[in-house]
């Protein structure tokens, strides 16, 4: 019985005490990238359809929203997966999904009702993904991305120490 209490507690100790949390933000900036870039596709691919009636703010024009949309979708998304100037990247995307809960939420958008919780209209998808930017923005790269990289080649030049500079990354 004392092997199996060993055996139960080292599994346990090895499931929650070891943290993969560089693995963790670099799929999570994969994931999300690569999902919120889909969306920067489509909006490319079917632009003549798109042109005119796409959502518009700040008085632009529905072409110019469209444009700004497609840049933000698929650049950030670049970004972002490769881990450059990563949390600058995740403000414009945020900004855009505000402004699209907005729309859902407001009945702005056609053909798009309101959702409540028994609803399957894509309204969610706007609060998810700021979800995701914000846990970015929080929690930062991590150690598997060009912004690390670039910081470690920036502080080696000034003769300095890693663990001098950068908190846990």
């Amino acid at each position: 019985m004392g092997k199996l209490n060993e055996i139960i507690a080292s599994t346990f100790v090895r499931c929650t005490g070891y943290t993969y949390s560089n693995m963790a933000r670099l799929f999570i900036r994969l994931f999300v990238g690569v999902m919120f870039m889909q969306f920067g596709i489509r909006h490319l691919v079917n632009y003549e359809a798109m042109a005119n009636t796409f959502p518009t703010i700040l008085g632009w024009s529905s072409q110019t929203c469209l444009i700004l949309m497609i840049v933000i979708e698929i650049v950030c998304s670049l970004l972002i997966m490769t881990g450059f100037l990563t949390r600058i990247a995740t403000i414009p995307p945020i900004i855009s999904m505000v402004a699209a809960e907005y729309y859902i939420l407001h009945d702005l958008v056609p053909h798009t009702s309101v959702y409540g919780l028994d609803s399957v209209q894509p309204g969610y998808l706007p609060i998810m993904f700021i979800g995701i930017y914000l846990f970015i923005l929080l929690a930062g790269p991590g150690k598997i991305s060009l912004d690390y990289f670039i910081s470690i080649f920036l502080i080696g030049r000034h003769g300095k120490n890693e663990s001098e500079e950068l908190e846990e990354v």
